[in-house]
């Protein structure tokens, strides 16, 4: 393989979001105070952005904010913190 080929299929390359380190999609689930909370880093580069899910009663709130960790475990505890900041703060009105 030549060096523009490899350098081709560099720039190319499918970008994997909430991806392991074997770029298999890694999700958690987890429970707080009645919501039902998942947890998906999205993977930029060689760090993990803080994203996740709260849901309760068929409603549902998506997040993403800036914090962003060096591992996927990082990132789940780092999203599972977020969110249950979110709701400790908020509570119900997330949904609004």
């Amino acid at each position: 393989m030549g060096l523009l080929t490899s350098i081709k299929e560099f720039l190319f390359r499918p970008i994997e979001e909430g991806a392991d380190s074997k770029g298999a999609k890694s999700s958690q689930h987890h429970e707080h105070k009645g919501f039902s909370i998942e947890t998906q880093p999205l993977k930029e580069g060689s760090s993990f952005r803080v994203q996740g899910w709260i849901r309760k009663d068929g409603q549902e709130h998506h997040f993403i904010r800036a914090d962003q960790s060096h591992s996927v475990d990082g990132g789940h505890e780092l999203s599972l913190f977020k969110a249950k900041q979110c709701i400790d703060q908020m509570g119900e009105s997330i949904f609004n």
